[in-house]
């Protein structure tokens, strides 16, 4: 049986632009603008920034598309190179990500690995097998401490108190640990 095609995954860009001091309402105005240009480009499923304080001048932009290729058609198009060559006295690019399904899991923000064009996503089969190893003993280990008092429970909360508790164990303790010791082999290009 043939495998299917893999189906076109939503990008993420992520790119960190620093605003000259003084021009927090023209960056503003000028990342306004831009939105309102992406919005009516096929495949735009949204954007936003974010800044660290107030008063800071480093700004997190972030765009996502359906697809790598309509991604492409808008990173390449005029209106975005007009708006881009507009904010050259106002802001300056720092560093620039793209992201794909949950390779976010296999870097931290900022990771220079991830910096464009050197971007290393490891295969899904890696990325799978990454999660399924602390994942499968964490599951074991929950569901045989959680039984005795939960096993007159309905399956299904039993299921939801399991995974209330593995989720930010999981999220915040096991996969980074684990990602962070299988990073060469999740990097490897083979």
């Amino acid at each position: 049986m043939p495998l299917p095609a893999s189906l076109p995954q939503p990008v993420t860009v992520s790119v960190a632009r620093t605003v000259q001091p003084g021009r927090t309402r023209q960056a503003s105005a000028w990342a306004h603008a831009g939105q309102e240009l992406a919005r009516e480009w096929p495949g735009y499923l949204g954007s936003g920034w974010v800044r660290t304080s107030a008063d800071s001048n480093e700004w997190h932009m972030l765009y996502r598309f359906a697809d790598a290729d309509l991604l492409s058609a808008w990173e390449e198009s005029g209106e975005r190179r007009w708006w881009i060559d507009s904010a050259a006295d106002l802001v300056e690019v720092t560093q620039v990500e793209r992201r794909t399904g949950i390779e976010g899991w296999f870097a931290q923000p900022g990771d220079a690995r991830l910096t464009v064009p050197e971007t290393v996503v490891p295969p899904r089969w890696k990325q799978m097998v990454s999660i399924f190893l602390p994942f499968f003993p964490l599951s074991l280990l929950a569901n045989f401490l959680l039984h005795p008092l939960t096993r007159e429970w309905p399956l299904v909360f039993q299921v939801l108190l399991a995974t209330c508790l593995l989720t930010p164990l999981m999220t915040y303790v096991f996969l980074p640990v684990t990602t962070r010791l299988l990073g060469p082999w999740l990097r490897k290009k083979h």
